[in-house]
């Protein structure tokens, strides 16, 4: 990465805010909006992202971003380049005929859905979101994605919990994963 990306990797961790106890106890919530609360680091997360794109994704021809704050990136790469934006979300919330896939939480099971046609056979696609974690949202896409016959290209993230093993999972189900940011420590 050049050193303008690096620094510019710097002030977005810089400014990722951290929450404890968040959603529940025991939990170090790692927040972007905090850092988004900023014009300099909303122009840092523009510039990293779409360098990063254009030297290890040039033909790439969707952007999937997954609910909610992957839409964010999503659209802001698919505007710059020229390409489509196509979001995944929870069950229910996208009309239209959907193909789904069912992925494991913590306690429990939660449906994705992608909107029939939003992609097409052979087409490249990369997929964003703001945080892996344990990497079962981003595993459920690229299911979807190939489902509908998308070429997963990468999957990138602003922040990774290295700790909770979601790289390891998606690079053993052939996913090319990066990330800006990585934590390890995971209270």
């Amino acid at each position: 990465m050049a050193d303008d990306q690096s620094a510019n990797v710097e002030l977005i961790k810089k400014h990722i805010g951290e929450y404890p106890d968040f959603p529940k106890k025991g939990i170090l919530f790692k927040d972007i909006f905090t850092a988004l609360r900023n014009g300099e680091v909303c122009k840092a997360i523009k510039s990293v992202l779409l360098a990063y794109v254009r030297e290890n994704c040039p033909d790439v021809q969707v952007i999937v971003g997954l609910e909610a704050r992957g839409f964010l990136f999503s659209l802001l790469i698919a505007a710059e380049l020229g390409v489509a934006s196509v979001p995944i979300r929870k069950k229910g919330k996208l009309p239209g005929t959907c193909a789904q896939q069912e992925y494991v939480l913590e306690y429990g099971t939660d449906v994705f859905e992608i909107q029939q046609g939003s992609i097409v056979e052979g087409q490249k696609v990369l997929i964003i979101d703001d945080l892996l974690a344990t990497g079962g949202t981003m595993d459920a896409a690229n299911k979807l994605v190939q489902q509908l016959g998308g070429i997963v290209e990468r999957n990138v993230v602003i922040i990774e919990l290295t700790e909770l093993g979601g790289r390891k999972k998606l690079e053993a189900a052939g996913a090319k994963v990066h990330s800006f940011i990585q934590y390890d420590d995971v209270e």
